[in-house]
């Protein structure tokens, strides 16, 4: 067989929907919600928008809000469609490898693998420094040994990230049900905290800190300041926001009635967010000139206590710290899924792809856990944080052209979706050029690492997916 052809073999859909029909299908359209707004309304909420506007927008920052929205919901309707008719686990991974081919999949896959790993190492790292600057004033301090990563700062091991980033596991561990509940509760903690700043803060709203709204475009040492050119600038760096609900579609085989949930908790998660993002950006704006948020990290704090409201700060920041808990579930939830399709479809040793007792992926989801705490615990890894949007629009721009491939199919071996993506052929297009447009926008860092860890990946296919993979057994077997 040709190596093109040895490539682009593709899974026969029925497979998938043998294999994954052992997960248990316990998830609804509430539980979609609440893991699409926990991980897309993450921390950067609370510090995002301020640290945007002082950098790159001024008060347009709703604007770059916006615009980010935008390109995440034309991508946002490729994967609600995708996760309708083909409610598989490990989401991009396993439907490319069905519209476009192994090798294809492969390269999605290991991109989003990516910002699973960093981004949960990420979030049990800000969870700590957030959690030991509110224990700080009543005297409870952590030796520095015992506080940031091996190397940095007197470190030695970040024991608050790597305990977090244990205890999620452990809670989705006793199942996707049991955490999806957890993770309701959180979000709806934290949406409260969010409309008690955006209710107690437009009390203190000066409608002159919104003018000039654009302010006049000029270079900065951060890069442009102002004008379309700031806009810009500031959606690449917002885009990283709203990729959580890529983290529903890879738990779409454990979805009740996928038809309607998916995209439901898809495009429904989307839409709560960015009403939530641009009202903390516009009542930000109007507390304080944004000039005022510059190096702050905690930029709503700083807001509530200028107008006088330092005990509303206190609740605030604290129910913040709390609510990092649900981007740590949704990711786990999210990458322990991708894992395990790697180890079923034989891309990584069987093992990782073989289910419990209970019908749950935990072996997948300890892989991915220990993986994370080490480089949560051990090592600075600041310098990656950009791989993560890099990979993630990688595999965004294969989705969108994944619906070409798709509607050939839907009604023949693939399942019909009662959900589709509107103005076809126009609308996928779309979704690739504006991922595509995003990831031009990226610094050459980010390109750099991607390069890297896409060169990983491709050692790891040829080295050893390729020859261990179900369909080349298929194929020695014929």
């Amino acid at each position: 067989m040709s190596f093109w052809k040895t490539i682009t073999r593709k899974e026969d859909p029925r497979v998938y929907e043998n294999k994954d029909g052992h997960l248990v299908r316990s998830l609804k359209v509430r539980d979609f919600l609440a893991l699409g707004v926990g991980t897309i309304v993450s921390a950067s909420i609370f510090t995002l928008p301020g640290e945007v506007a002082a950098m790159h927008t001024g008060p347009a920052v709703a604007i770059s809000f916006v615009v980010a929205a935008i390109v995440a919901g034309l991508v946002a309707f490729a994967y609600a469609e995708m996760a309708a008719a083909m409610p598989f686990a490990g989401s991009a991974y396993s439907w490319i490898n069905v519209v476009f081919g192994e090798f294809f999949g492969w390269v999605a896959g290991w991109a989003l693998l990516a910002e699973y790993f960093i981004a949960l190492a990420f979030v049990g790292a800000g969870l700590s420094a957030n959690l030991r600057a509110l224990l700080a004033p009543a005297g409870i301090k952590l030796p520095a040994s015992l506080s940031n990563a091996f190397g940095t700062e007197g470190g030695v091991v970040d024991i608050i990230s790597v305990v977090v980033i244990a205890l999620v596991a452990i809670l989705i561990a006793n199942g996707a049900s049991k955490a999806a509940r957890v993770e309701t509760l959180l979000v709806c903690l934290k949406v409260f905290a969010i409309l008690l700043f955006v209710v107690v803060g437009m009390t203190a709203i000066k409608s002159s800190n919104y003018v000039p709204f654009i302010p006049k475009y000029h270079e900065t040492a951060n890069g442009p300041f102002g004008g379309w050119q700031g806009i810009y600038a500031g959606v690449s760096m917002i885009f990283l926001s709203y990729i959580g609900f890529d983290s529903i579609a890879a738990n779409s085989a454990e979805a009740i009635n996928p038809q309607k949930t998916m995209p439901r908790g898809i495009l429904g998660s989307l839409l709560i967010a960015v009403v939530l993002f641009v009202s903390v950006a516009m009542v930000l704006m109007g507390v304080l000139p944004y000039s005022k948020y510059a190096n702050s990290a905690e930029p709503v704090g700083l807001a509530l206590r200028a107008a006088g409201h330092g005990g509303v700060a206190v609740v605030v920041q604290t129910i913040a710290v709390v609510g990092m808990f649900t981007a740590l579930i949704g990711m786990s939830l999210a990458g322990s899924r991708l894992i395990y399709s790697f180890g079923r479809d034989g891309m990584l040793p069987k093992w990782v792809g073989k289910l419990d007792k209970s019908g749950r992926p935990n072996r997948a989801l300890w892989t991915l856990t220990i993986v994370t705490i080490v480089i949560a615990a051990f090592f600075p890894f600041a310098f990656l944080s950009q791989l993560v949007s890099a990979g993630t629009l990688i595999a965004f721009m294969f989705v969108s052209l994944g619906i070409y491939a798709l509607r050939r199919r839907e009604g023949k071996d693939i399942t019909d979706p009662s959900f589709k993506m509107p103005f076809y052929p126009v609308m996928p297009a779309l979704g690739f050029l504006a991922a595509l447009f995003v990831f031009m926008g990226l610094d050459y860092q980010a390109k750099l690492y991607a390069g890297i860890w896409f060169v990983l990946g491709l050692l790891i296919y040829f080295g050893y997916g390729m020859r261990h993979s179900f369909l080349a057994k298929k194929q020695q077997d014929k």
